[in-house]
């Protein structure tokens, strides 16, 4: 038994680290705990420094993929007599989506513009999007912008980069930096994702946005070119547009085994390629990701093993967006004044 359970683990390591297919495998994995609270596991699998340099590859990998200007235009209301879809009764559907280790859902919003960036009503910590549904009234909600999340055991109320909500500045820790990875939507409901400076997106006319990466679709083509560049195994939560003005935001849930592993994010890509996305960019994942019906109720289930987090912001969907306030919980705060670990 000892000597073919050491045979069994000889050719197993020697597959892992001397094949083409193992070396694949063992990136991926290794791009997998990187997304994880455990990112130092990966230096066993690929050894620190390459650790350091794949996380500097992808880094550089997502700037550039912010950089081509999107040019995809959505129909007009005037053009669609009001609407941007053939059931007008119907603002919001869910469906299930299922891959090769992967299960997750696709709410699908008709109307772009009914979708407003809310944030925590209260200083101090972040909100659950349940509850950002429950108090605002919401007909759905997703989880949004990235945070500062020490030893991920963050408070969920200092983001990172820009939150505009409305088309007011409600946050800004960009400091010395010019421009920044943004996913939002413009006041005409086009969806806009790259790379932008705060006075271009105020003259784009920028409505809701906050700061996230990669970019990966743009102009009707994805970006990432395979499986084995998607940035690992995890919880995606993605947003998208199809050409007729619908918004797609795309959860799969991740770190269960038995019920669903996770997504590459070319997996993501190539899931809403599919249902018609001309952009589309990635959001906060990982225990992040959160369906929220409009009942309050999570439809997904997060990897979390604390249950849903307190989150900065939120994506929400209203039957009157313009009816909804959204306080400026960080006025007169500077980014660096906030502790983002203290509860």
């Amino acid at each position: 038994m000892f000597v073919s359970g050491f045979t069994i683990a000889v050719l197993f390591s020697g597959w892992f680290f001397l094949t083409p297919s193992g070396n694949e495998y063992r990136y991926m994995l290794a791009d997998s705990l990187i997304t994880t609270q455990h990112r130092e596991w990966a230096k066993y699998i690929i050894g620190e420094k390459a650790l350091r340099e794949r996380v500097a590859h992808y880094v550089n990998q997502f700037e550039q993929m912010g950089e081509e200007r999107d040019t995809h235009t959505i129909p007009t209301d005037s053009e669609q007599g009001g609407t941007v879809d053939s059931e007008p009764d119907k603002l919001t559907t869910i469906e299930e989506v299922d891959g090769e280790g992967y299960h997750g859902f696709l709410l699908t919003v008709r109307d772009p513009k009914k979708v407003r960036l809310v944030v925590p009503n209260k200083r101090g910590r972040g909100e659950k999007v349940s509850s950002m549904v429950k108090r605002t009234g919401a007909i759905a909600g997703v989880n949004a912008g990235g945070f500062s999340d020490p030893n991920w055991r963050g408070n969920g109320f200092k983001p990172i980069g820009l939150v505009i909500s409305n088309g007011k500045i409600l946050y800004n820790g960009l400091g010395s930096k010019k421009s920044v990875q943004i996913v939002g939507i413009d006041k005409q409901g086009k969806m806009l994702a790259g790379k932008y400076s705060v006075d271009e997106l105020m003259a784009m006319g920028i409505a809701e946005a906050v700061s996230f990466s990669p970019r990966i679709i743009v102009n009707g083509k994805g970006l990432i070119p395979n499986r084995s560049q998607g940035w690992g195994i995890a919880p995606r939560t993605v947003m998208g547009q199809r050409e007729d003005g619908a918004i797609l935001f795309l959860m799969i849930d991740g770190r269960q085994p038995g019920y669903s592993i996770g997504a590459t994010l070319y997996d993501a890509q190539e899931i809403l390629l599919e249902h018609g996305a001309v952009i589309a960019a990635n959001l906060d994942g990982g225990s992040s990701t959160v369906l929220v019906d409009e009942n309050g109720d999570i439809v997904n289930k997060p990897s979390s093993s604390s249950g849903e987090r307190y989150l900065p912001t939120g994506f929400l969907v209203f039957e009157d967006p313009d009816a909804i306030e959204v306080p400026n919980i960080w006025e007169g705060l500077k980014p660096s004044e906030i502790d983002a670990g203290k509860w």
